[in-house]
Order: structure tokens, then C-alpha cells, then sequence
């Protein structure tokens, strides 16, 4: 489970602070799951104009605004010793 500090809802309030007269919408989203990737666009209206915020689902289910670290090949070496 997301700690609340990690969810998407508390990430949009955080970057873009929205109002009642000034509210966040969701206007784009992808999720594939063959990539197990996840964002979302989140859009708000600022008195200096439109703010657009990319937003991406991290392993731990964290939200955040950078993506996730691409998994890397790595090698995992052991030694055997004669019996």
C-alpha cells in the first residue's frame, strides 16, 4: 500500500496546488502493462497560464515527476568450489 505521501492525489496538490476556482484535470494517461509503465498528464490553469505536469507510477506505487529507473541487465556471479 501507497503511503499517503506517495499517491497521486497528494502529488497533483503538491506541484499544482489546486483550487475550486482553479482545479487539476487529468487529460492524458497510458499504462502498458508489457512495459509495466504508468503517467499521467495533469493539467491546471495558473494565473501566469496553463501548467501541464507529467506524473509517473514508480514499483513501489509511489507517484512522482521523473520516470522510473529503466531495469538494467546485470550479472550475478557465484563461486562453486570442488566437493
Amino acid at each position: 500500500m501507497v503511503a499517503a505521501e506517495k499517491s497521486l492525489h497528494w502529488a497533483v496538490d503538491k506541484w499544482l496546488a489546486p483550487t475550486p476556482s482553479m482545479p487539476a484535470r487529468v487529460v492524458r494517461f497510458c499504462h502498458r502493462a508489457s512495459q509495466q509503465q504508468r503517467y499521467v498528464c495533469v493539467q491546471a490553469l495558473k494565473p501566469a497560464g496553463l501548467l501541464s505536469i507529467f506524473f509517473f507510477r514508480h514499483g513501489d506505487g509511489s507517484w512522482n515527476v521523473f520516470p522510473p529507473q529503466a531495469e538494467r541487465p546485470a550479472m550475478n556471479g557465484y563461486c562453486r568450489t570442488a566437493a
